[in-house]
């Protein structure tokens, strides 16, 4: 019997118990849970790895203007500005997560990990990972797996979904993943690992989802971006050996129980926060006649009807 990724306790236990390492029990899982051999899940990984790959480069190669015009080529602007503010490999990686995340947001393929809406985070992190540690691709797989397996937790004792949690459950709960899988790349043990996940849940709780015109494109790129900064602080401070003090399993309590009691404005509703500012609500309003003025007009009358 697999295990089932109830809590971070029983996914050490159960590696320390069959002494296996981090991603196998979710290999184990894809295959008695969700019927997709090992050959198969190895398959689709490299397939994803594939995907946020050229979404990362056709972020900072093509153009990337949203319809709305509220999102225009910035994860090529910060890679080529010729001021960096700590070094290159940050600049980079701020980069990679706005680019992949702006591909999102002008409709081209991305992988979700685990939404759309925090879709640069894992690419941003690992593809500049990859290149400072010069890693194989088949570790970079395995960090996925180990993500995977943090974002199966997080679904069970919190959630992934900004409607429900709030965007701490969607940057959050991405940022916690590439922090873990941080760690694992560069050999970290389950403690530091699962360290990594706890601190950024720490740094990440009671974030809002309040997406301006309702459109996934701001605050949310840019929420990328920063996540994918936390996501490497907290890995750091994860494999100097630094406690998290409050463990992780109840780091994703708190997450749960603070998405429960946030207001639903704040929930992807577009009703709160950013999304309800003067200038937000001016976005919406010009965004909305545009929209129906590109409408045939009997859709513009049911519409209004």
């Amino acid at each position: 019997m697999s295990f089932l990724f109830t809590d971070f306790t029983g996914w050490k236990n159960y590696c320390t118990l069959h002494n296996t390492v981090l991603y196998k029990p979710v290999l184990e899982y894809e295959d008695q849970q969700k019927n997709r051999n090992e050959k198969q899940v190895w398959e689709k990984l490299d397939i994803a790895w594939d995907v946020m790959k050229v979404a990362v480069r056709t972020g900072l190669e093509e153009e990337t203007i949203s319809r709305s015009g509220m999102i225009n080529n910035g994860g090529k602007k910060v890679y080529n500005h010729n001021q960096t503010v700590l070094s290159t490999e940050f600049q980079k990686m701020i980069a990679r997560s706005l680019a992949a995340k702006e591909v999102n947001s002008c409709m081209g393929r991305i992988v979700a990990a685990p939404t759309a809406g925090a879709s640069g985070i894992l690419p941003g992190v690992l593809v500049t990972l990859q290149e400072i540690h010069d890693l194989e691709d088949r570790k970079i797989l395995e960090g996925l797996l180990v993500a995977a397996g943090i974002a199966l937790i997080i679904e069970k004792k919190a959630s992934l979904a900004g409607a429900v949690g709030g965007c701490q459950a969607e940057t959050g709960s991405a940022a916690a993943m590439a922090s873990g899988a941080i760690v694992y790349c560069l050999n970290g043990p389950i403690d530091h690992v699962f360290n990594a996940v706890a601190i950024t849940i720490q740094c990440m709780l009671g974030l809002v989802c309040d997406p301006v015109a309702g459109l996934v494109e701001v605050p949310c790129v840019v929420r990328n971006a920063s996540a994918a900064a936390i996501a490497n602080a907290s890995a750091q401070i994860a494999i100097s050996d630094i406690s998290a003090v409050i463990p992780v399993d109840e780091c994703i309590e708190a997450m749960g129980e603070i998405g429960q009691s946030m207001e639903t404005r704040y929930k992807e509703t577009a009703q709160g926060g950013l999304a309800a500012t003067t200038t937000g609500r001016a976005i919406a309003k010009k965004i909305l006649i545009k929209n129906i003025d590109i409408l045939p007009d009997n859709e513009v009358t049911d519409i209004i009807d």
